[in-house]
């Protein structure tokens, strides 16, 4: 049977985020060092593959594929250009018509081809969302890099997207006064907030504008 996992009222407060993808992002991703506090070995360089499912019709769920598990997490709010974004949902492989149908497209805001009344597996999944017209899956590879500056998690990553090569910085925390002092001491301050939703769109021409240039 499908397991289901929902964040609610007893889960962490939702960390605001600052996030900014480019080509170059070397001298703040070496003032990130500089300042970072030490961190355990375990979180200094990270690996994963993920699968992320987007459409044209949604700009405020964030649906990812990653270790057989759906996780979708929805952007509640904008405050002088840092979001906040909220765990919606995570669910393990299959995944029941009943979660499909209430949860899942509506997270997409498509409607739903060829639901099947039976569990649906990762397989199919993904084969009836490459056959929605309105709907993208995109392979994304990530080399991650932790840090925490002024008490804020804070990443440098390299991503491929769909095999194209892009950068990305990030500050995450419930202060958004934090974070704007990590943007200005690590040189973050100046560069678009571009979250990972937005900036797949921009990779894969599905929204036609460039991403940061640093």
């Amino acid at each position: 049977m499908p397991t289901r996992t929902r964040h609610a009222d007893d889960a962490p407060d939702p960390r605001f985020e600052f996030r900014s993808f480019g080509q170059d992002f070397d001298a703040i991703h070496h003032r990130l060092g500089r300042l970072s506090v030490p961190l355990p070995e375990a979180q200094w360089e990270r690996h994963s593959d993920e699968t992320y499912i987007v459409s044209c019709t949604n700009d405020v769920h964030n649906s990812k594929i990653r270790d057989d598990q759906l996780d979708i997490k929805t952007l509640m709010r904008t405050v002088a250009d840092l979001e906040q974004w909220k765990p919606l949902l995570k669910a393990r492989f299959p995944l029941t018509p009943e979660v499909l149908r209430g949860e899942v497209f509506p997270a997409l805001g498509t409607g739903i081809l060829g639901l099947s009344a039976e569990p649906c597996e990762l397989p199919a999944f993904l084969a009836m969302l490459r056959g929605h017209p309105d709907v993208a899956v995109v392979q994304v590879r990530k080399q991650r890099f932790a840090y925490r500056v002024h008490d804020t998690i804070c990443e440098y990553a390299v991503v491929l997207i769909n095999g194209a090569r892009v950068v990305t910085v990030s500050s995450e925390s419930t202060d958004p006064e934090a974070i704007r002092r990590t943007m200005h001491d690590t040189g973050m301050a100046g560069l678009e907030n571009v979250n990972y939703l937005q900036a797949i769109k921009r990779v894969i021409g599905m929204v036609p504008m460039a991403l940061a240039v640093a």
